[in-house]
Formats: C-alpha cells, sequence, structure tokens
C-alpha cells in the first residue's frame, strides 16, 4: 500500500512538474508588471468601479456649500462676480455663526467694484480661509490682506488617465526663494482643523507612521510611495486617497442669490464648515471622476465638491468612525496575488474539463471581486483585485488548463496504448501458442496418437513461443503497423482492408491445430472492398482479430461443422463483417474475454457486435459498422 502512494505522489509530482510552470511563470510576469506600474490602470479602473458599486450613503450635515451658479450670474448681471457682492455673501454667512468658511475663489486681484469692502471683510473675520495655488505650472497668489495661517492652497493631482483619486493636504513651499521649508496646508486642512479647534480637538503628528497627523487618535493614512494599485507614486507632501461619499445629494447646496435674499434657514449654517465657491462650467474648476453615480456633470464634479467631500471624508473618520481608505504593505499584497494567481492552476488540475474549468474560474473571479469590494466598502483597505483576475484570466482559460488537459490526456493515450499492447499480445499468444497447447493436452489425456507426434505439437509450440518474442520485441523496437496472427502470418495493417481480411482467412483455415477444421467440405469466403480512410490502424488491428477470433471458434468449438462462410458485404449503408459455420452451435451463454473485447470494439466503430445460434443449427459471429462514419 505505501508502495502505491508513493508512486502515485511521483506521478502526481510528475504532472505539476511538467504541465505547473507555464502558470507560475505567468504568475511571475504579472508580478513583474504590476511591480513596473504596468497595471496601475486597470486597478485604478476595478477601484472606481468598486467605490461607485457601494451603497448609498446619507447626507453629510456637517459641510455646506453656497454654489455661485449660472443663475446667480444672470442675476447678479456681472462675470466675474464683483468682490462686493462677495463681501456681501461673506458678511451675511457670518450672521449665521458658522464654524468656519472656505472661499474658494481666487481674489488676489480686486474685481471691481467692492474690492475694499472685502478686504476690511477678509480682515475682520479670522475664520475665513482664502486660497492659492502653490504647484507649477500655474501658480496663483492668496488675498493680499490674508496672513499665512488663513491661507489653503487648492492643488489637485490627477492621474495619468486624467482622472482625481487623491487630495493633497500638506506640503513644503516649492516657491520659497530663501529655500527655507515653509509648511502649507491644503484648503480642506485649514477648515477641518478650524472645525476641530472649535469642539477642542487638536491636530497631532501620527504615532504609527510619523510623517502623517492624526485627531483624537485617529491617524490619516498617507498615500506613500506605492499604495495600493499606485506605483511610484509621488509622495512629497501628506496625501490621502479620497474616498467619496456615495449619494446624489452628499452635502447641502444652496446658491448666492438664496442667501442675499435671506432664503436659508439659519441653522442650516450653524456650527458648519461653510464653502463659497463656483458651480458653473464658465471657470473651468471641474475635475474626473469614475467613482461616483448621479453626478450633474457626467463623470465631472466641481472643484468646490471636491474640496467638500475631502473635508466630510476626514470629519467622519473622527467623529463616526466612517474609515479613511488604506491599503496593505508591499509584502501582503503580492503574497495575495501569489494565492490567487496560484489558484487557477490548482483549479486546471483538479477540473481538466473546459466548460468545469470556466466554471470555476468565473466562481473565483467572481470571488475575489467580492473580495476586494467588501474590504473597501466595510473596512476601507484597497487589496489587489486586477491582477488576480488577469491571472484567473490567463491561466485559468488558457495555459494552465490547456498544460494539464494535454499531459493528462498524454497519459490516458499512454495507458490505452499500454492495455492495446496488452491486448493484442493476449489475443496472438490466444490465437496461436494456446491453441497449439490446448491441442497438444487433449491428445496427452486421450493417448490416441503416437508419442512422437505428441512430441512435435509441443516442439512446434516451444517455436511458437519464441518466434512471437521475437516479433513483440522487434514492434517494440519500430514504428511498423503490423499484426502477428496465430499461424505465425505477420500482416501489413497499411494494405486494404478487404485484402487484409482474405489473408487472415486463408491464414487461418490452414491452421492443422483445430480439429474440426478437418472435418470442412465447404469454404466460402467474399469480402467487398472498403473505403476505409477513416478507420486508424487501431481500428484495423481489431476488425483482422475479430475475423481470426471468429474462424479459431470454429475451429475449436463447431463439432460437426461441414460447411464455414466468411463475408464482409454492405447492408443498409452498414458493412456486416460475419462468420457463419453449420456444427451444433453455442453451448455456453457465458461471455468470454475475446466477446468483451469486440464489444468494446464495435462501440469504438459505432457499431454492433453480436455471436449467437442459428435454427437449426450452426452459429453467426458478425461484426458491423458504418464505413463513412469519422471517429
Amino acid at each position: 500500500m505505501s508502495r502505491r502512494i508513493w508512486n502515485r505522489i511521483r506521478q502526481e509530482f510528475g504532472l505539476w512538474l511538467q504541465a505547473a510552470p507555464p502558470g507560475i511563470m505567468v504568475l511571475f510576469m504579472v508580478i513583474l508588471i504590476r511591480i513596473t506600474g504596468g497595471m496601475q490602470s486597470w486597478e485604478w479602473m476595478l477601484f472606481d468601479k468598486m467605490l461607485y458599486l457601494r451603497p448609498v450613503e446619507k447626507l453629510d450635515e456637517r459641510v455646506v456649500i453656497v454654489g455661485i451658479d449660472e443663475k446667480d450670474i444672470e442675476w447678479v448681471k456681472q462675470y466675474p462676480i464683483p468682490d462686493e457682492k462677495i463681501a456681501e455673501l461673506l458678511t451675511k454667512l457670518e450672521t449665521y455663526k458658522p464654524l468656519a468658511i472656505g472661499l474658494d475663489i481666487f481674489k488676489n486681484v480686486p474685481v471691481e467694484p467692492g474690492g475694499k469692502e472685502l478686504a476690511q471683510v477678509l480682515q475682520q473675520n479670522p475664520n475665513i480661509i482664502g486660497i492659492q495655488k502653490i504647484l507649477p505650472p500655474e501658480q496663483t497668489s492668496p488675498p493680499q490682506n490674508l496672513p499665512p495661517e488663513r491661507v489653503g492652497f487648492v492643488d489637485l493631482p490627477n492621474d495619468r488617465d486624467s482622472k482625481n483619486r487623491r487630495y493633497l493636504l500638506f506640503t513644503t513651499n516649492p516657491n520659497n526663494p530663501n529655500n527655507i521649508n515653509e509648511d502649507k496646508y491644503s484648503l480642506a486642512l485649514r477648515l477641518v482643523v478650524k472645525y476641530f479647534q472649535a469642539k477642542e480637538i487638536e491636530l497631532e503628528t501620527g504615532k504609527n507612521d510619523l510623517n502623517t497627523m492624526r485627531f483624537r487618535g485617529i491617524e490619516l493614512p498617507r498615500i506613500t510611495h506605492n499604495f495600493g494599485g499606485y506605483v511610484n507614486v509621488d509622495d512629497g507632501g501628506l496625501s490621502i486617497l479620497m474616498n467619496f461619499r456615495n449619494t446624489s445629494k452628499p452635502f447641502h447646496v444652496v446658491s448666492l442669490r438664496d442667501i442675499l435674499n435671506g432664503k436659508v434657514d439659519a441653522e442650516l449654517l450653524r456650527d458648519r464648515i461653510v464653502l463659497v465657491g463656483n458651480r458653473n462650467t464658465s471657470t473651468g474648476d471641474i475635475f474626473y471622476t469614475s467613482a461616483l453615480a448621479n453626478l450633474e456633470l457626467n463623470g465631472q464634479i466641481y472643484g468646490i465638491e471636491y474640496h467638500a467631500h475631502a473635508i466630510g471624508q476626514i470629519l467622519s473618520s473622527v467623529i463616526d468612525s466612517r474609515p479613511m481608505l488604506h491599503s496593505w504593505r508591499d509584502i501582503e499584497e503580492y503574497a495575495w496575488i501569489f494565492v490567487w494567481g496560484f489558484l487557477p492552476i490548482i483549479i486546471g488540475r483538479l477540473t481538466q474539463s473546459v466548460w468545469k474549468n470556466i466554471l470555476s474560474v468565473g466562481v473565483a473571479g467572481f470571488a475575489l471581486f467580492s473580495c476586494g469590494y467588501m474590504m473597501l466598502w466595510v473596512w476601507g483597505i484597497w487589496i489587489p483585485v486586477a491582477p488576480g483576475l488577469l491571472i484567473l484570466a490567463v491561466n485559468g482559460l488558457g495555459l494552465s488548463a490547456f498544460a494539464f488537459y494535454q499531459h493528462d490526456k498524454f497519459l490516458r493515450s499512454q495507458i490505452n496504448e499500454r492495455q492495446n499492447t496488452i491486448q493484442h499480445t493476449f489475443t496472438v499468444i490466444h490465437n496461436g501458442p494456446l491453441q497449439t497447447l490446448a491441442y497438444g493436452l487433449k491428445h496427452l489425456r486421450a493417448k490416441d496418437i503416437p508419442y512422437e507426434q505428441l512430441v512435435g505439437q509441443f516442439e512446434k509450440l516451444d517455436h511458437e513461443i519464441r518466434e512471437l518474442g521475437e516479433f513483440l520485441k522487434l514492434e517494440a523496437l519500430t514504428a511498423e503497423e503490423s499484426l502477428r496472427l496465430g499461424s505465425g502470418l505477420i500482416l501489413e495493417l497499411k494494405r486494404p482492408l478487404h485484402d487484409l481480411l482474405y489473408e487472415v482467412y486463408s491464414s487461418t483455415l490452414e491452421r492443422k491445430d483445430f480439429e474440426h477444421f478437418q472435418t470442412l467440405k465447404v469454404k466460402i469466403r467474399n469480402f467487398e472492398p472498403i473505403d476505409d480512410k477513416y478507420l486508424t490502424i487501431e481500428h484495423k488491428r481489431g476488425i483482422c482479430l475479430f475475423l481470426e477470433e471468429a474462424l479459431c471458434n470454429v475451429g475449436k468449438h463447431a463439432q460437426g461443422v461441414k460447411r464455414v462462410q466468411a463475408s464482409g458485404v454492405y447492408s443498409a449503408n452498414k458493412y456486416n463483417l460475419a462468420v457463419r459455420d453449420n456444427g451444433l452451435g453455442i453451448k455456453s451463454k457465458l461471455e468470454n474475454k475475446g466477446t468483451k473485447h469486440f464489444k468494446m470494439l464495435a462501440k469504438e466503430l459505432g457499431g454492433e457486435f453480436r455471436r449467437e445460434s442459428l435454427s437449426p443449427r450452426g452459429t453467426i459471429c458478425e461484426l458491423s459498422w458504418t464505413p463513412t462514419k469519422e471517429f
């Protein structure tokens, strides 16, 4: 038993050694492509799709947007909106007592009338934050009347596919002429800090990551050099991944004219963060995302709303425990990819069926996407999905399954070849040496022939066995398609089938070791030519052995036989190969090994086999099949 188990293990190991390497090569190639950044676009696309498919969330009450839309411009009858209207708006907002106001409109150049009035409003209200752009190529100065601690930058990095998924919270000033590090905060971070200060929550340095920041023990997960699907991303400063609030109305939005006309409930703005900015296409303050459904502009989001999402996700993380988006370490990500990359190789080994493999790979792909979706939705973890799906597609539907299938097919063909060799060897021995042995034993027991004649039979048996051994060795060493009959005749199986049948008939009936052949008075043969292009060499071998076996049975068992007829004729679009005799008929109902073998041959040919007694006496042994059928 242990030897059998060990042989099975060795066979399985050999199978994996030959069939698995292509799949493993694909796995490492995908990992190499990912390491070099070749899969970022696919991972970004799936990341957006998983964010898009998340359940709808409730509206964020802490952030309110005062959006200047096209109707506001028509109402004011001037664009850009003059400073006097902006000053009037900010003054009105202050009466509602918000905790912080972000003015997401560039005010480095006055828009008259009202330049002085706006400057005065900005100076007198410390909870108003202005904006600037600090990163090339387009840099914009902050309002002249605001100190640096009341200015936030609004630079938004975009990815190579022009989509925006990150938010830069903090960086050093790249334009400092004295090369002195000067910290720069984003608009969102300035407003968040003001909001938390009012709630007595201080900004602190991170504990697990000293390069990030935290509020009330909640660290903001910083985008590092390799982060989720990002490879070699610019990690200068502190950037976070955008966790958009998935709803058609994430924040309350009111217009400039609603505020100035007093149509807004004061409680809507009290103790809130208020963002004032453009919600019109005229300014070009538009960014791109595929992560949100039901956008006012398909695939596009206003800049003021983008800042609102960044503010809202930090507030919700600290106050409501809504997860910020983060990722695994590199070692965990590549271990995950390796597991899912090796899975299709296992599937290919277990299924070894095209349809089963497609079904299994489909289920595995759905499970992988579901894992990525649940991890992102529930825990905010961005895990690799695209590499695993690619390996599943290439390995699961291609290389691994094909390699295992081909190798298994090769092993099966070897087994079938060995079985055919064993069957052929048995048939040759059965129709040759065993018949000689049976004849000698019969007369040895009956003592009805002279001793010298009996010795001659056993010498003939010795010669036949030696001759058979030499033939089998020669057949094993050459690629010759041949068949050795029990009579010793060797047939070249590439010849036409009807010629082979004549040779089998003549050679078998000439044998002297079958006593019932001696009583034959009438011998009839007729083998019509047949188109054998659809028959393989093994089929022709089996058909010839069938005829030999049927004739040998007449010689062995047909007592009192006077007549034998062997024919191969067409009838009803079938070729019927039959041997009929007028002996006593079949005495036993038991199926011998030869009968079972020829039933299998008939099944392979898509035909029929029968062996039965005739009335009033005799036996028929018949094999029929359709010659024009392709196997």
